[in-house]
């Protein structure tokens, strides 16, 4: 299955990691460029997406960084306009950006339930906006978009900005794919279940303390594979609707959850 994504150019959003190990963006930005892609990195930490680039360049593959926050229309214009620039193409569009807070409605402060609005679902919205007139123009895209079944389901954790945010990003997707299936731009979201990536062990050793590991050892208990997921279960999805393979897929998602969300169906 090599070259899956060869000669494509692939903007990865959240190319970084929130900590030591593999995030679900870095862990996608290298697997993209394993099957033939040449790599955005863009990530709001540049030494992130340097760290992933540098992972790319090591294997033999080619990538580079960009910095820039998902909040800011302008900077990622700029970033759009760079690749462009550069390679004059985008043909994936892989965002993978989220964060998150615990809390319930009670718990969370408008000033965050408004940052994890705005870099959740906002940043999208800049994004796309920024990158889908040179799709149009071309004539082809894949959008990627990473979700969660906590916008679907009860996943039994209060966080109620990170999970209605992704929700939103669930229906922002379909709406692109159904507006511009004609120009031949297809838009998926991935709904991962109970992970273990550092955006999930930081927030949670944060909240629960020494507690952290029986949590985590609770999600594994929960899954019906008895264990969490991890990033390169995202990262081969997101893998399959970037490629060829998913041309007459668009509007939908792809649920990797090692059979969660039907316990709860």
């Amino acid at each position: 299955m090599a070259g899956r994504l060869a000669g494509k150019v692939a903007l990865v959003v959240g190319a970084g990691s929130s900590g030591p190990g593999w995030g679900n963006g870095k862990a996608a930005a290298v697997l993209f460029a394993r099957e033939g892609a040449t790599v955005a990195a863009l990530d709001r930490d540049m030494a992130a997406a340097e760290e992933t680039v540098g992972l790319i360049e090591g294997e033999g593959g080619a990538a580079f960084a960009l910095a820039a926050d998902v909040v800011d229309g302008e900077g990622m214009a700029a970033c759009v306009d760079r690749v462009l620039s550069d390679h004059g193409r985008i043909d994936v569009l892989h965002y993978n950006v989220g964060i998150l807070t615990l809390g319930g409605p009670l718990e969370t402060s408008e000033a965050d339930w408004d940052r994890v609005v705005d870099v959740n679902l906002k940043g999208l919205f800049l994004t796309a906006k920024a990158v889908l007139p040179s799709m149009l123009e071309q004539g082809k895209g894949a959008i990627v978009t990473v979700s969660t079944v906590g916008a679907i389901r009860s996943t039994s954790i209060p966080y109620i900005s990170y999970s209605s945010s992704k929700a939103g990003v669930m229906q922002f997707t379909r709406s692109v794919a159904l507006q511009y299936a004609r120009q031949g731009i297809r838009a998926n979201t991935i709904l991962p279940g109970l992970m273990r990536t550092p955006m999930i062990e930081g927030p949670l050793k944060a909240h629960y303390g020494e507690d952290s590991e029986a949590m985590m050892e609770e999600r594994d208990a929960t899954c019906p594979m008895g264990h969490m997921g991890d990033a390169w279960d995202v990262a081969h999805a997101a893998l399959f609707l970037a490629s060829d393979e998913a041309r007459y897929i668009t509007g939908t998602e792809l649920i990797v959850d090692g059979g969660l969300s039907a316990t709860h169906a």
